[in-house]
């Protein structure tokens, strides 16, 4: 196939439109459920009440905002893809945020902009409301929409997704899988997030508040079951090319809304070894071990290595944590685990490996 051929080929998962849309018909398309802007994503997204204030004075100066785009729902709804906390800003200014339990917060008072210290204090309509006329505009100003129609393949939607929320934000891997899962599956997000906050779990990984807020642990627990779905066909991750690509991908596959993933079986299966590691380890557990103590921070190699051997052993729950506590003192001294973790190998290819590595030492 040719270059021709694949950008022919690919064009066409994508059917798109887009036009200019008054913000006042953005707010009744809101206000009916035809546009879902998710507010779990307010958990992830963090807009201070300057930044919030500051695309209201854009908005009230006329300045153009970059274009917004969302993905169409095969019932006819749309996903914000992408412009999600500037829209969110808009409603909450307007005092018709609702929240994932669908409770109206307050509205937004703005702080005083450069170019308009006036708005200090300002509403939409409570004490010191923005005057009507300004209302009036501010309703019809245009916001431009791009539509990722439902004809277009879920998969090009998710990439879209991530092309949008990764080139220059500060958005990290994880915070950006966690806007896809909710997406495709909230209940799976909601499940990841819970185990996440285990305390087993935490004990077992510490780190620092940095990797707490970017949801690292959300990504290891997602690791955790991908490694499980992974030891049945390893050469599966040979398709791809990184590793932010192999875990969205595995992840949308493994928590899509159709997958026969048990998520009694699975939560019970992930608790038990935890709850076991961290009585016997706590956070040593992933740590590395010198011949007489442990020392240093959490490991993720040895992370994966440890999570998929108990994974792949046919009667996990019947493998003594003494065993475990073994492995883990003499992990460096296992060839397929050192041959992984050698210097130069790609991030991709060392969990491969590690993963394979602890599959067959049995």
């Amino acid at each position: 196939m040719s270059l021709v051929d694949e950008i022919s080929e690919n064009r066409r998962k994508i059917a798109s439109d887009g036009y200019p849309i008054s913000l006042g018909e953005v707010v009744n398309m809101y206000i009916e459920g035809d546009v879902d802007i998710h507010p779990e994503f307010q958990r992830i997204f963090r807009w201070s009440d300057t930044q919030k204030s500051k695309l209201i004075e854009s908005i009230l100066l006329g300045i153009p905002l970059p274009s917004f785009f969302v993905s169409q729902r095969e019932d006819g709804i749309w996903d914000v893809v992408d412009g999600l906390q500037r829209l969110a800003t808009i409603l909450s200014f307007m005092g018709l945020y609702r929240d994932e339990k669908k409770i109206l917060l307050p509205h937004l008072v703005l702080e005083k902009t450069n170019y308009l210290p006036h708005l200090l204090g300002v509403t939409w309509d409570n004490e010191n409301p923005l005057p009507i006329e300004v209302q009036r505009d501010f309703k019809r100003y245009k916001l431009d929409f791009k539509i990722i129609k439902k004809e277009s393949d879920n998969s090009a939607k998710y990439d879209l997704f991530q092309r949008l929320n990764t080139g220059g934000s500060s958005l990290q891997g994880q915070e950006v899988r966690d806007c896809l899962l909710i997406m495709i599956n909230p209940s799976a997000y909601e499940f990841i997030k819970e185990l996440a906050e285990t305390a087993d779990f935490i004990s077992c990984t510490p780190m620092t508040d940095r990797k707490e807020d970017e949801r690292y642990r959300h990504e290891l627990v997602l690791r955790f079951f991908i490694y499980k779905n992974l030891l049945s066909d390893t050469e599966r991750a040979s398709q791809y090319n990184d590793v932010d690509s192999f875990l969205s991908t595995e992840m949308a596959e493994i928590f899509a809304v159709d997958s026969d993933f048990n998520y009694h079986v699975e939560s019970q299966f992930f608790l038990e070894f935890f709850s076991k590691l961290n009585d016997s380890q706590g956070d040593e557990a992933f740590k590395s071990y010198d011949g007489v103590r442990y020392k240093g921070g959490f490991i993720l190699s040895r992370y994966e290595w440890i999570c998929s051997y108990y994974c792949s052993v046919d009667e996990p729950t019947d493998v003594k944590i003494e065993n475990i506590i073994t492995l883990s003192k003499t992990l460096d001294d296992i060839t397929g685990f050192s041959q992984a973790t050698r210097h130069g190998q790609k991030s991709l290819n060392r969990t491969v490996n590690l993963i394979i590595s602890a599959k067959h030492h049995q």
